[in-house]
């Protein structure tokens, strides 16, 4: 079949979110044809270029959601009369009962104003099918007036009324972004709308693509979350005012609403994301859950040889962060230090940008003050108890060396998605101390200690108790590399997928309708070995979706009787 394959800021750059596991389920996928549709982050993204592709990847489309795209379109009066209703139609929405903060009770609209997004969304996308893209008009004054007339009008949230005219450019900035979809030419016959089914890699604005082709062509919509982009939301819109909170909350509560509405299925990658798309509105039965996968074979031989650890070394390995609280994990070291003299603490990672640079600086401070003289060389000897070291440094070149010397691996994070360093650890037969946030229990089951986030006392007494007992490190560490290469191995994921695959295009299959040579639909013009894996005929033809966009209705090529029957293999 044919997958059209949407990513945000990853697959198939060499770096971003998501990269790898889209990369081994192409590449695992070999008996499907894949087309990938990339909207990338930032330019240097663009710059750092892409990973090499396999060849069942036929083609890659990319558009950029930074800086500012002009396609050059100005609307008429007409135009601009229909963009101001849907866009007002859109913010008024967004102004009104927005979802609630993840402390309350719901994230679900009710269902009239999801019916309201819902129009003014496909009335933006019918706009830019119609007319041209509306990248210009969404960063117009006639944006931002729409947009403050709805912060203004009776009804609207308090947030939304106390908005002043830079929190409606940030809010329209934000919107135009996220929207920019609208404006590309991705959904004719040759593109989405082409499709046996799209994949959507993410929320957020990579779903947008997928809701255009399933209104525009009825193509089946898949979504995969490994990160649910409404909590993303939340957690890194702390900085921005109440009144711009409220509004991009509302909006990324909507558009999630609307693409798990629409979903033919929906893919979390773990029970915690799961519980967020279930409060933001998808439907429990269309819910199935696909962990990701991770190559167990770097990690083999570390996973087979355990005596190789080191029985008083600690390791910490990730993105150095504040989400991360190293502060705790050092001040529970200073416990973990004073009832065991040998014990040590690898610190092993790169700062995430800027903040994770000036973060990194203070926690050496700090493991100065505790411990002085640990912090004054990155690549410190054996002796010092604190040793703060960068991935791919002299003893860690492969990411199996950040576990090898490790006899206990501890994740400190205050926040997490689905920590992928201690699925990494399991593999390497470590065992494990983690504080209990994101997916961690669901990761480990009872093959590790758990603790409370933010206490570095629970911390220091269960690092404390796997230190001074090395037989049950042994049975916890063979019990978390059983289960991790039961549950969490690319084979897995793969095999998973290929079914979902197979069961959203036997139960919604795209249904186009071929024309002959005088624009007459053709009966019997595809044979149902259409929807079986194979190539089972080398002649094309074109398909006009019934009901479809303006761009789907070119003049037909003409289909004879003879070669009717062997149209649509793909």
């Amino acid at each position: 079949m044919r997958i059209g394959l949407v990513t945000e800021g990853g697959y198939p750059y060499v770096s971003g979110d998501a990269r790898l596991w889209c990369d081994r389920l192409v590449r695992g996928l070999a008996q499907h044809e894949f087309d990938v549709y990339a909207l990338s982050r930032d330019e240097r993204q663009e710059d750092e270029g892409r990973v090499p592709l396999p060849p069942q990847v036929g083609r890659v489309r990319t558009a950029p959601l930074w800086g500012t795209e002009d396609d050059g379109v100005v609307y008429g009066r007409r135009a601009r009369r229909r963009f101001t209703e849907w866009y007002g139609e859109l913010a008024a929405v967004l102004c009104t009962d927005a979802p609630q903060d993840p402390s309350g009770t719901s994230q679900v609209p009710p269902a009239s104003q999801a019916d309201r997004f819902a129009n003014a969304l496909y009335g933006l996308a019918e706009l830019a099918r119609d007319e041209g893209g509306p990248a210009r008009a969404l960063r117009s004054e006639t944006a931002v007036r729409a947009l403050e007339r709805a912060c203004r009008a009776p009804g609207a949230t308090r947030p939304a009324r106390q908005a002043r005219v830079a929190d409606l450019l940030t809010a329209a900035a934000h919107l135009e972004r996220v929207l920019r979809p609208l404006s590309l030419d991705w959904y004719g016959p040759g593109g989405l709308g082409g499709a046996d089914l799209c994949h959507a890699a993410s929320g957020g604005a990579a779903a947008v693509p997928g809701l255009l082709a399933r209104h525009f062509s009825g193509v089946p919509l898949l979504v995969t979350e490994y990160g649910v982009r409404v909590r993303t939301h939340y957690l890194t819109a702390a900085e921005s005012s109440p009144a711009v909170r409220s509004l991009l909350a509302a909006f990324h509560g909507r558009l999630a609403a609307e693409t798990y509405r629409q979903a033919a299925l929906i893919t979390p990658g773990n029970a915690h994301a799961r519980r967020w798309q279930e409060r933001c509105g998808a439907d429990r039965a269309r819910i199935r859950t696909v962990y990701p996968g991770m190559d167990a074979s770097p990690f083999a031989e570390v996973g087979e040889a355990p005596e190789c650890a080191d029985p008083d070394t600690l390791v910490w390995t990730g993105r150095i962060e504040p989400a991360k609280d190293l502060v705790s994990l050092l001040h529970a070291f200073a416990g973990i230090r004073a009832r065991e003299p040998k014990a040590r603490l690898r610190i092993i990672g790169a700062p995430a940008g800027p903040e994770g640079e000036t973060y990194l600086h203070h926690c050496r401070e700090l493991a100065e003050r505790l411990f002085p003289g640990a912090a004054q060389d990155p690549y410190a000897p054996g002796g010092d108890p604190v040793s703060f070291e960068r991935t791919g440094g002299p003893e860690t070149r492969a990411p199996a060396d950040a576990y090898a010397r490790g006899a206990v691996v501890v994740l400190s994070s205050a926040v997490e998605g689905f920590p992928s360093v201690l699925v990494e650890a399991m593999l390497c037969g470590r065992a494990t101390v983690s504080t209990d946030v994101g997916a961690v229990r669901e990761i480990i089951g009872g093959t590790g200690l758990v603790v409370p986030p933010g206490d570095p006392r629970a911390l220091a007494e269960a690092c404390v108790a796997l230190l001074r007992d090395p037989e049950r490190r042994a049975r916890l560490g063979a019990a978390a590399r059983a289960r991790a290469l039961e549950l969490f191995t690319v084979e897995q994921n793969v095999a998973a997928f290929h079914g979902i695959y197979l069961e959203i295009v036997s139960r919604a299959p795209v249904r186009r309708v071929l024309l002959d040579d005088t624009g007459k639909p053709l009966p019997f013009a595809t044979p149902a070995e259409v929807h079986l894996p194979g190539h089972w005929s080398g002649t094309t033809s074109s398909a006009a979706v019934r009901g479809g966009p303006r761009w789907a209705a070119h003049p037909p090529v003409a289909v004879t009787a003879a070669t009717a029957v062997t149209e649509g293999a793909r």
